[in-house]
């Protein structure tokens, strides 16, 4: 077994470098993941029928991704197609 001597300071920067390393691992991992949604959670969710789920696919109101018979969506464009037909309060 061989016995390696380096100084504190190199020691010290070296448990440092190590650290930062391991923050920005452990912040990666706590970013949000996206999130997809099938279609029976994206038809409860906006309380909209198969039919008009099928709709918006269909006319390209919402992008989809499709695997075998699953559909599924991304949360991301379920609050994109919210926001395209937000309606803002007026006054009268």
């Amino acid at each position: 077994m061989e016995v390696i001597t380096i100084q504190s300071e190199a020691f010290q920067e070296l448990v440092k470098k190590m650290d930062e390393i391991q923050t920005k691992l452990t912040a990666k991992e706590k970013e949000p993941k996206e999130v997809w949604l099938d279609n029976q959670e994206f038809i409860q969710l906006l309380k909209i029928s198969k039919r008009t789920a099928q709709h918006y696919r269909d006319t390209g109101m919402i992008s989809f991704s499709q695997v075998g018979s699953k559909i599924y969506y991304r949360m991301n464009d379920v609050e994109e197609l919210l926001k395209k037909h937000y309606n803002k309060a007026f006054k009268k």
